[in-house]
C-alpha cells in the first residue's frame, strides 16, 4: 500500500531504521560506531573531501545493514524451511555487509591515523569556541534520545505523538542553547515565549500529554546544557 503522506512515508521509513536496530544485533554495533566516528570528527580537522568520505562510508555501511535485514526477512517469509539456496542468499547479503566494513576501517585509517594526537586537541579548542557547532551536536543528539525512547516505549511514531515531546525536545534545545550562547534576555524571553507556544499548540492538539512535553522540553534543557558545560568557553 502507498503511503497516504510525506509524514507517514518518514514515519514508515524510520520505523525500518527502529526495527532494525531493536531486532539486529549488528546494527546496534554500526549505529554506535557511527555515532562514535562522526562525532570523533567534530574534534578533527578534515576538510570537506575527508568529511565527504565519513559520511559515505558510514552511511554505506548502515545502508547494507539494513538491506541485509531486509534479505533475511523477505527469505524467511519465502522459504520456512531450511534450503541450501537461502542460505547463500543470507551469505552473499552478509558478506556484502563485511565488505562495507571493511571499507569503512581502510578508510578511517587513511583519514584518521595522523590526526589522533594533535588535530583532537586543535578540534577541542574549535569547538569550544564556536557555540554553532555545540548548538548542532545537542540538536542531533536530542533527536537521537527521542527516537530511542519513542522506540522503547513504542508510543506515537518518531514525527507525531508519543513520549517524549520532540517538537518540545529541539524547541528548548535551542532556546537553552541561545540563551547560554548570547546572554542576551530579551532573545532569551522570545525564544521560551516561541517554545511554550508550540507546546500548548501541541496540548491543544492533543498530540502529545503535559507529561510527554515536559518530558521533551527536559531532554532538551538539561542536553544543550551539559553539552555548554562541557565544552563552550567564552572568547
Amino acid at each position: 500500500m502507498k503511503n497516504k503522506s510525506l509524514i507517514e512515508s518518514f514515519n514508515n521509513a524510520i520505523n525500518g531504521i527502529i526495527y532494525a536496530i531493536r531486532n539486529e544485533r549488528n546494527m546496534k554495533i554500526h549505529i554506535v560506531a557511527a555515532v562514535v566516528v562522526l562525532l570523533l570528527s567534530l574534534f578533527y580537522d578534515l576538510n570537506k573531501e575527508e568529511l565527504l568520505i565519513v559520511c559515505l562510508v558510514v552511511a554505506l555501511v548502515l545502508v547494507c545493514e539494513l538491506f541485509n535485514t531486509a534479505v533475511e526477512l523477505l527469505v524467511d517469509i519465502i522459504i520456512d524451511v531450511y534450503h541450501p539456496k537461502a542460505k547463500v542468499i543470507k551469505d552473499v547479503a552478509a558478506g556484502a555487509v563485511m565488505v562495507s566494513a571493511f571499507f569503512s576501517l581502510v578508510a578511517a585509517y587513511f583519514i584518521f591515523f595522523d590526526r589522533v594526537g594533535s588535530d583532537l586537541e586543535i578540534g577541542i579548542v574549535r569547538i569550544r569556541q564556536a557555540p554553532m557547532h555545540i548548538t548542532a551536536i545537542a540538536l542531533v543528539i536530542t533527536s537521537v534520545i527521542v527516537v530511542a525512547l519513542k522506540a522503547h516505549s513504542r508510543t506515537g511514531t518518531p514525527f507525531h505523538g508519543g513520549m517524549p515531546s520532540g517538537h518540545a525536545a529541539i524547541a528548548f534545545a535551542i532556546t537553552t542553547s541561545i540563551a547560554l550562547w548570547t546572554d542576551n534576555v530579551k532573545i532569551t524571553i522570545l525564544c521560551l515565549v516561541i517554545s511554550l507556544l508550540l507546546i500548548q499548540s501541541r496540548l491543544e492538539g492533543k498530540i502529545h500529554t503535559v507529561i510527554e512535553s515536559l518530558a521533551g522540553a527536559a531532554i532538551g534543557f538539561l542536553t544543550a546544557l551539559l553539552l555548554f558545560q562541557i565544552f563552550y568557553t567564552v572568547r
